[in-house]
């Protein structure tokens, strides 16, 4: 999966990346012939080769039949720390300074496991990966699930924003609502956002992908500080506007998007005209071995097909920096650093 491009020598930062689209083939295809699991291909090689079949077939419904396998071997601790583990040690070594993982502890109870048990073992698997690779940081992010109608998972989903403000302080940064839009409308999820406003959690929120701009602005009136994805605010130019006036950013995933189809080619993505009106606009990878994609694939796709030039690419960095859940201190540190390269092209 790794790809060690360096061209992109700036302080890297990835701000929506799953865990569970995000690890080593290598590891899960272990991983499933050791809990006989059963597998859409006999090898390694396969394997692979039906996740790019996957990834690249113009279909969400094959998309995500993608995660059936990672998901189904990730149920126990051990396997969910080595995951962790190995998705930081490969970050690091793509020269990323900063990521935010996301994960859904309620998708890993299936054999056991409590979500609070869950949520350890990945920031078990964090410790891990950041005592090994010192020079990257992370910040674990805790998904509540859009299955269906909002009464289908409720109470676990309750259960999710109750206990991650337990875990702020050691690792977990803020709560989100990941999962398919548009089964209800997103403010039926509204009492959980406040659940999670009572206790002091920061949440962000998917909107605006699969669905319209309005699902956007649920997130937004439901208090969500960052919207993954949200691309489709672009068809509302008030929104946008608010948007940029307001600091809501937005985490763009473009191979994500193509992919799935919520946007017809890279060409055609919006994130450019967003960035230019002054929507703060930060570049992510979503799901780095589902889409067979890194941070500077997206650079690349950026630079030579979204209309974007190198500065902007630091400039959006600076976006993913100021508006992630790192430390204040370790935020200055980072922009500082960005702020040089910026000045280092410019000369």
């Amino acid at each position: 999966m790794v790809k060690n491009n360096m061209k992109y020598t700036f302080p890297k930062v990835d701000l929506h990346l799953h865990l569970d689209g995000s690890f080593r083939p290598s590891t899960i295809w272990e991983l499933v012939q050791k809990q006989g699991v059963e597998m859409p291909a006999d090898t390694l090689e396969g394997y692979e080769a039906w996740m790019e079949k996957c990834s690249r077939s113009g279909s969400v419904n094959e998309y995500l039949k993608m995660f059936a396998a990672p998901l189904q071997v990730m149920q126990d601790r051990e396997s969910l720390i080595r995951v962790t583990s190995e998705l930081i040690e490969d970050l690091a070594k793509l020269g990323l300074a900063y990521a935010e993982i996301r994960f859904a502890p309620q998708l890993h109870t299936e054999k056991g496991l409590s979500q609070r048990e869950a949520i350890e073992a990945v920031l078990e698997g964090r410790r891990i990966g950041l005592e090994n690779n010192p020079e990257i940081k992370i910040g674990i992010i805790c998904c509540m699930m859009c299955v269906g109608t909002e009464d289908l998972n409720w109470d676990a989903n309750m259960e999710t924003a109750k206990i991650t403000h337990e875990y702020l302080d050691k690792g977990v940064v803020c709560i989100d609502l990941a999962g398919a839009e548009g089964f209800v409308p997103l403010s039926n999820f509204a009492p959980l956002f406040k659940t999670a406003a009572d206790l002091g959690t920061p949440a962000i929120c998917h909107a605006g992908d699969s669905q319209d701009w309005h699902t956007v602005k649920d997130a937004i009136d439901m208090g969500a500080v960052r919207i993954g994805h949200g691309h489709h605010i672009y068809e509302n130019p008030e929104l946008s506007r608010y948007a940029a006036d307001h600091n809501i950013a937005l985490e763009i995933c473009p191979t994500s998007n193509v992919h799935c189809c919520t946007r017809e080619s890279y060409a055609m993505h919006p994130a450019w005209n967003l960035y230019s009106i002054g929507v703060p606009v930060t570049i992510n990878t979503d799901n780095m071995t589902m889409s067979r994609v890194t941070l500077d694939d997206e650079y690349d796709h950026c630079l030579n097909e979204m209309g974007f030039e190198y500065e902007d690419l630091i400039l959006m960095n600076m976006n993913s920096v100021k508006y992630s859940f790192m430390k204040e201190e370790d935020k200055k540190e980072l922009l500082d650093k960005l702020q040089k390269c910026l000045e280092e092209i410019s000369e």
